[in-house]
């Protein structure tokens, strides 16, 4: 498989709108999705279309036993992100797009920028000095 499909990448982003978490350690940004272990398949998947993130688990803690999936690090800034801020609106959802949002600006030394920058910058959709190109 040469990469994700369209429809991959929207079985993603609706994954991340219902189900994710977009944050970090206070050091570098994580993008993470933790769901219970009868969403192993889902999971398996990610990994196959999504290669570049980790899937840890299955944990059992308290009677819930989940997988959870974590993208960090130049996957994270050089294919999420972009693919991301290209897709992800507040149509979707102003609470995760918010949240999104946060995480870049939290970490602008490693993601370079934001997806409300992208969209509103001079010349948005051309790739801005020292930005990643699209994905």
């Amino acid at each position: 498989m040469d990469g994700p499909s369209e429809f991959d990448i929207g079985v993603l982003v609706g994954l991340l709108v219902g189900e994710g978490h977009f944050g970090g350690d206070g050091r570098q940004p994580q993008i993470t999705l933790r769901m219970h272990t009868d969403h192993e398949a889902v999971f398996r998947w990610l990994i196959d279309r999504f290669p570049g993130g980790r899937l840890y688990g299955p944990y059992d803690h308290s009677g819930r036993r989940y997988y959870q999936w974590m993208a960090r690090g130049a996957y994270l800034r050089d294919v999420l992100v972009p693919l991301l801020a290209a897709r992800l609106g507040p149509e979707h959802s102003a609470r995760v797009y918010a949240r999104f949002n946060a995480m870049l600006e939290r970490y602008p030394g490693f993601l370079f920028r934001t997806a409300a920058a992208s969209q509103s910058a001079p010349g948005a959709g051309e790739n801005a000095p020292g930005t990643p190109p699209p994905v």
